[in-house]
């Protein structure tokens, strides 16, 4: 059997881009189950209610819905168990100390495939205010706006 290449994306959560200020992004292996493996490779997966907590210097995630296996037995896995991390020590002793400060959190970003096997990124990040919300949603519509001037300008160049 041909090994995989690239990356293949099962799930994101778009709402943590939106809630919290992300300060530094890691990738992160995944210890699973085989029944676990099965369901991610149909790209069944939600990270909605996700994240990473510090336990005896090791990481762990919790609340990420992988749902059970249609063809599975009563070896399946239970939807919403703690996942272990794969990270290096010193990625890890990062994370325990950022994470202890104020306001700080660790949140899965994605889950995909690399190469064939399972990875999750995860983001150091901190919460935004909903005065801070409104901000960046200001700003991503001025960007938005703008691009649009500009591609007009440009069309109305290249018709003339």
């Amino acid at each position: 059997m041909a090994k995989e290449k690239g990356r293949k994306m099962i799930a994101q959560n778009k709402k943590a881009r939106h809630d919290y200020l992300i300060i530094d992004t890691y990738e992160a292996g995944l210890v699973l189950s085989g029944t676990e493996v099965k369901s991610l490779r149909q790209g069944r997966a939600s990270l909605a209610d996700g994240f990473v907590q510090m336990d005896g210097h090791e990481a762990w995630l919790h609340n990420v819905h992988v749902p059970e296996y249609s063809q599975g037995t009563w070896t399946n896995h239970s939807a919403r168990r703690k996942r272990k991390l794969l990270l290096h020590r010193v990625e890890i002793d990062k994370l325990e100390s950022k994470s202890q400060e104020t306001g700080h959190t660790i949140v899965p970003l994605a889950l995909y495939f690399k190469d064939g096997r399972a990875k999750v990124e995860i983001a150091l990040a901190k919460g935004k205010k909903e005065y801070d919300k409104r901000q960046t949603l200001r700003e991503k519509q001025d960007r938005r706006e703008t691009e649009r001037a500009v591609s007009a300008v440009r069309r109305k160049q290249g018709a003339s």
